[in-house]
Parts: C-alpha cells; structure tokens; sequence
C-alpha cells in the first residue's frame, strides 16, 4: 500500500490511518465483538457516532449553532433534485451559476421542478480560461436562491473567493470542496457535499442548512429528500448508510489530529502548486487555466502529444500512481489531489513527469 498513490476523482484515497482503524475494528467494534456495519442505528452505541461526528464537523467548519447537519442518501446527484423541491417555496425560478459540467447539471435537472436561469461565468480571455468573480455574476432581481458549484471536478476549475449577496440565499455544491479549506458558513443558506471525495466513502451526503430554511418542502418531494423530516428525526428517517457515517466520523478526527482546515489547506495548497510548477515550466505539458481559477484539488492538464495519453497512463500506473486518465468528456489526464494525499504521493508524480517529459519530449 505504501508505494500506491490513488489519483481517483472519486471514491478517492481514505487516509491510511483511517483505514487501518477500521480494520482493526472490523470484527469488534467497541468492544461488543460484533462488526460496526451489524449494529442498528437505533441503538446508543450508535448515536454516540452521530453525535462526536456532528461535533467534530461543527468544530472542523465552525458551523454556527442556528444551522443545522444532515447526514442523508442521494448523493450530490440527489440535491440537484432536493433543493429545488424544498427550497423554490412561492418563488418560479433560480439562479444558477455554470461555471462548468457539475453546475451545469445541477441546473439541468431544477429545470424539473421550476424556472432556473443559467448564468455563464465561464470565460476565455488569451487562450486562458477564467471564472467571473462573484461580483460580476449577473443575478436576478428575483429568484428563491442562488446555487453554484465552487470546483468543477471534470474542469479543473474553482471560484475561491465567496459570495456575499446580502438578502440572497445561496447554496454551494461543495462535493469536491468542503474540508479542504476554511468557508465562512454564514455566507450560505444550504451547502451539501457528496462524501466520496473529502469527508468518506460513498454513501453519504451532508448537508449544512440554516435553520429558518427549513420547512418549505414541496408536497411533492419524497418524505427521503425533505429536510424538514430529515432534522425532525435525527437524519435517521430511514436507515442510514451506517459504514459510511463510521467511517466519515473517522476522518473527521483525523483531520482534526492533523492540525484542522488551517493546516490541510496550506498542505493542499503546497501539493498543487508542485504540479502546476511542473505544468508551467514545460512545453510538453498544457493547462489553459487562469491561475487565479486553477483548481487546488483536481488537476487537469494535456500532453502536447495526445498520442502520449495511453503510454503516460500505462507507465504512470507501472509506478504505483493510480487513476489519472482525465474524464472522458475533457480527455487528457487529471489528477485529483483531496486531503487524504499526502505531500509524497504528489512529489512522487512531479518527479515522474519530468521524467516522462524527458523520455519522449
């Protein structure tokens, strides 16, 4: 496992650590010699898990005490569908922000449940592709809430810096975003985020909601995707993705032994910088991307050479790094970096592209 470094967009990399855990308390967790995937939900053991990893995630976010967490099913996928249905109250439309494939299918499917305007922010100036900063995003007079996606996984793009639209409601997607850096929760309205990127393995979905939100839900939305249901009984209306929550608490520690967001940020912020460093000062490797719109967490870049994908990816794989080909809509190779890669698995590919580089440059 040691010299295997596990590029996936997701499922990503589970930190080794957590993982060893989990293991060692496969068959017995907590001492009740039976395996944590076998105890109900219902049972005090159990909430204990909920309640330190609550804690744990209000501690990690600073989350304020007036909104509330959900831990739900559904993924991101489940939201684009669930926030409109419980959010769009006595209002016809939404804005949404497209800053590229995720956003854009967020917005594809509210189109279901109302009259969503799709509002481009994404821009080429110079060969360079650019976000539009949270100022210049054309937002509506009126509309429910404004919901955008601050790093497109596929596109190797992120909007750092937040909105702030007094009298608004935003809502984030922050799947491939949340725990890598510091948020100020007070911005948002609503944020969810997918696990299998940041906080887990897949299965679960957390949603960080404002209290006064709660409550709107269309007669037509499934009791599963209510949020009013969902907080009235503990995010545990149906069975929940038990493992999942077990293992999310985990990582939640773990962060937090590992110093919190102030440090995984400043690691992550080191291990792309590393790649890009390598990008910029190559001629065989190309990235399009405005730097100040770069993503931190997916990396995407081209071979000069496209012909060179299959080898790069043949021989890369030959080295113990795992899962770089680029998503098939955009080609090429991306290599997505959350927190769980540690600084070693990224020099390890620096040095591994400029060796490649200067195999077949």
């Amino acid at each position: 496992m040691n010299s295997i470094y596990n590029f996936s967009a997701g499922p990503a990399m589970i930190p080794k650590d957590v993982l060893c855990k989990a293991q060692k308390e496969l068959k017995n967790w907590n001492n009740l010699r039976c395996s944590i995937m076998e105890i109900s939900h219902r049972t005090q053991e159990f909430y204990q898990v909920v309640t330190e990893a609550e804690k744990d995630l209000r501690d990690l976010l600073n989350i304020p005490d007036n909104y509330r967490i959900l831990f739900c099913q559904g993924g991101a996928r489940g939201q684009f569908s669930a926030v409109p249905m419980n959010l769009i109250r006595n209002f016809s439309g939404a804005d949404y922000i497209n800053s590229g494939y995720w956003s854009n299918c967020a917005f594809v499917e509210s189109k279901k449940y109302c009259n969503p305007k799709s509002i481009s922010i994404k821009k080429t100036k110079n060969n360079k592709t650019y976000l539009l900063k949270p100022s210049e995003w054309n937002i509506s007079d009126i509309s429910a809430y404004i919901h955008y996606c601050p790093n497109e996984t596929i596109d190797g793009l992120s909007v750092y810096e937040e909105p702030n639209f007094h009298n608004k409601i935003v809502i984030g997607d922050f799947s491939s975003f949340i725990l890598s850096r510091s948020i100020n929760i007070e911005n948002y309205g609503l944020i969810y985020a997918s696990s299998q990127k940041n906080i887990g393995p897949s299965g679960i979905t957390i949603i960080i909601i404002r209290q006064d939100l709660i409550g709107y839900a269309s007669k037509l939305c499934p009791s599963v995707f209510d949020y009013n249901t969902l907080y009235k009984y503990n995010s545990m209306f149906n069975t929940p993705p038990t493992f999942a929550w077990y293992l999310s608490g985990l990582i939640f520690k773990w962060l937090k032994k590992k110093g919190g967001i102030k440090k995984i940020a400043q690691l992550n912020k080191e291990k792309s910088d590393l790649l890009y460093e390598v990008i910029d000062n190559s001629k065989f490797y190309i990235n399009n991307i405005n730097k100040e719109n770069r993503s931190e967490m997916n990396v995407v870049f081209h071979l000069l050479n496209s012909e060179l994908d299959k080898i790069f990816l043949e021989e890369s794989k030959k080295n113990g790094l795992y899962a770089l080909k680029g998503h098939l809509i955009v080609g090429g190779i991306r290599a997505s970096i959350y927190n769980a890669m540690p600084l070693k698995g990224v020099k390890k590919l620096a040095k591994f592209m400029l060796f490649f580089e200067k195999k077949y440059g």
